[in-house]
């Protein structure tokens, strides 16, 4: 039965009170201490303006302040005080809830309606399927709950703007369906199925899907999700085994498994080509169950949205999840995601496997890595050797990975290019980390990736895989092959006979007689070209333009910057973790002289771009300088006190003289 506060209109609730002209009669919500009892004219404005004016509506019924003791009082609240504060409530209509303020009351309600619990304990209402929403994604449909971007207060978690997150992810596993087919894939933690069904839905016969999630509504919403896309269910629990299908979904015969278990349980259930991780925070408590059945050559990607940690607003926890020391740099998201993969590093060490990166974005949002396992205890090793401390310059922003070896030096700052640690007072430097040290791409699966999205349209991400081939690559060029990975492969096969039939003429004239010094000269730049791209290593982290400007000067722009610098000698590209990034291996010194000398003055506002014009001071000061070091023992000073004028005066063996203000 419902409680008495729960009524329709107000005359029921004068009803319970038996109202009658010439007699007293208590309230029916209030106990004797409170309220006494009272003729019906004053009986009848208390249950309107203390009662009725305050409560609660839902479904056409009105959940009134209820004051009788059958809230729990705090303890140390007794007596008038606690009738007073802690005796008013209101009673859930759907649940056995009592609330004590009406606005949590009001929150409380909305809650249920969010879940699609409508339905009283003494009503019988039915859910009303209006109240959810369907959204398309990637010629997917999902149908959600009201309030699906709270992760807290849902049971079906859609994140919108974890589109970008879903293609990357998307791409990966086409690439991985072209290497060998079928792929078993899961998605360990489902919400509402968007991911799995993108895979199936487009990679078809190529993938065996199995999506996973613990909490029941979501497995219900995920086998809902599916019917309204035509697919067919496989529902796999702990206590039973069944198949299900609707009868609208003939017309496709892929079948996706729903699994209702715990994502660790699954892992180290079940072997898996391709593995996906996106829980609510960390992942860090799902790695080690991830490698531990992972397939050789198989990938494991994994989305980290503890970007509060991540990104050193919060270090101690960082330090707590990933056994990390980081602060907060300009380069602070390709750190975040370089102490991701040590972490996954050392749980697929601690399966005797290694890793290679695939993969690292840090964006907004999230941090995603994607990365392929290898298998054996020396893969293994070579990955965990790649972890190392980082030394970070607190003034001036340079760092250095510490350089490998047993022995421990008595002051490790000192590897840094920069002069911080000897000209300014105290400790200029941290050690951060340890972290990956290695390469973030792989050119090659990057490639094919951007491929894969264009043919399957995915345009939102196209514009950032072009960005991390450049990133991949260290270099600035815009053009990327619209061919397939084979017509790829037929270029690799052509470059590599035509470089075999070079040998080969070289050889047949290196035992002519004729051309020795050639032969000799060719197969030694071929062997320097190929030890060069083999040695070339990815240039870790980048610098901000802003972050390094000069004050008082105007800065050239950032695309005529990357040209300055690779005119300049060196490797030069944009990254996508910093829109003003600058992913070069010049050092930081070089960094600033090529900003320095093209840039302009702020006062020379109508001056074009172009390097800096010493002025007529600077110039014959240079001259001073320089015929100063020439004919240093020849020189004689002399000081003009009066008019503050240094000059130089020099022997007849150097007929120059210059003065300087």
């Amino acid at each position: 039965e419902k409680h008495i506060s729960i009524q329709r209109h107000l005359a029921d609730l004068e009803k319970l009170a038996d109202l009658k002209e010439d007699e007293k009669k208590p309230c029916p919500l209030c106990p004797e201490e409170k309220f006494r009892a009272c003729y019906s004219h004053k009986l009848h404005r208390h249950l309107q303006n203390l009662h009725w004016k305050v409560s609660v509506e839902f479904e056409g019924y009105r959940m009134c302040i209820c004051h009788l003791p059958c809230h729990p009082v705090k303890p140390n609240l007794v007596g008038d005080q606690a009738l007073s504060k802690m005796g008013a409530h209101y009673h859930c209509i759907i649940c056995s809830a009592t609330i004590t303020r009406r606005t949590d009351m009001i929150g409380h309600i909305n809650r249920h309606v969010n879940k699609g619990e409508t339905e009283s304990r003494f009503i019988t209402v039915p859910v009303p399927k209006a109240s959810l929403e369907v959204l398309k994604e990637s010629a997917t449909d999902v149908r959600v709950l009201p309030n699906y971007s709270t992760p807290q207060k849902t049971d079906s978690y859609f994140n919108p703007k974890m589109k970008l997150n879903r293609q990357l992810i998307f791409c990966a596993l086409a690439v991985l369906a072209q290497e060998r087919k079928p792929i078993e894939c899961l998605d360990a933690f489902g919400a509402t199925g968007i991911m799995g069904l993108q895979w199936a839905k487009h990679l078809r016969s190529s993938v065996k899907v199995t999506i996973n999630d613990c909490n029941e509504n979501s497995v219900t919403m995920i086998q809902e999700n599916c019917h309204l896309n035509k697919m067919k269910v496989k529902l796999n629990t702990k206590e039973e085994d069944n198949d299900e299908a609707m009868g609208d979904g003939e017309e496709n015969t892929d079948t996706i498994e729903v699994t209702k278990m715990d994502a660790n349980v699954i892992m180290h259930l079940r072997s898996f080509d391709f593995i996906h991780l996106d829980p609510f925070g960390t992942s860090v408590n799902y790695l080690d169950s991830a490698f531990r059945n992972v397939r050789n050559l198989g990938i494991v990607s994994l989305t980290s949205t503890d970007i509060s940690s991540l990104y050193a607003k919060a270090q101690h926890v960082a330090l707590r999840h990933y056994g990390c020391n980081i602060v907060r740099t300009e380069y602070y998201k390709e750190l975040a995601a370089r102490v991701v993969i040590a972490a996954v590093t050392r749980a697929a060490a601690r399966c005797n496997k290694g890793i290679e990166v695939l993969l690292a974005v840090a964006l907004e949002h999230f941090v995603l890595v994607v990365v392929r396992v290898l298998r054996g205890p020396s893969t293994a090793d070579d990955s965990a050797r790649k972890i190392r401390y980082l030394i970070h310059c607190q003034w001036c922003e340079e760092r250095i990975f510490q350089k490998e070896g047993n022995m421990v030096e008595e002051n490790p700052y000192q590897q840094l290019p920069c002069d911080c640690h000897g000209s300014m007072p105290g400790r200029t430097a941290v050690v951060l980390g340890p972290l990956w040290s290695g390469a973030l791409f792989n050119t090659g699966f990057l490639r094919r990736m951007l491929f894969e999205a264009v043919q399957y349209g995915l345009d939102e991400v196209q514009p950032l895989l072009k960005t991390l081939v450049c990133e991949a690559e260290c270099t600035t060029s815009k053009h990327f092959p619209t061919h397939s990975p084979c017509d790829e492969n037929k270029q690799v096969a052509m470059w590599l006979f035509f470089f075999l039939y070079v040998l080969s003429m070289a050889s047949v004239a290196f035992f002519c007689g004729s051309g020795k010094r050639k032969s000799n000269e060719v197969i030694r730049n071929a062997a320097k070209r190929q030890k060069s791209e083999s040695s070339a290593e990815h240039p870790a982290f980048y610098y901000n333009i802003h972050r390094h400007s000069i004050k008082g000067m105007n800065m050239p722009k950032l695309n005529k910057f990357l040209n300055y610098l690779s005119e300049a000698g060196y490797r030069v590209s944009r990254t996508h973790f910093d829109p003003m990034g600058v992913r070069t291996n010049a050092p930081l010194a070089q960094f600033k002289t090529v900003l320095m000398k093209y840039s302009t003055p702020t006062y020379t506002g109508a001056q074009a771009e172009g390097p800096l014009h010493l002025t007529e001071d600077v110039q014959a000061a240079e001259q001073l300088q320089a015929a100063a070091d020439g004919k240093a023992e020849d020189a004689k000073f002399l000081e003009d006190d009066k008019s503050g004028v240094a000059a130089a005066s020099f022997t007849q063996d150097c007929p120059t003289h210059c003065v300087a203000d």
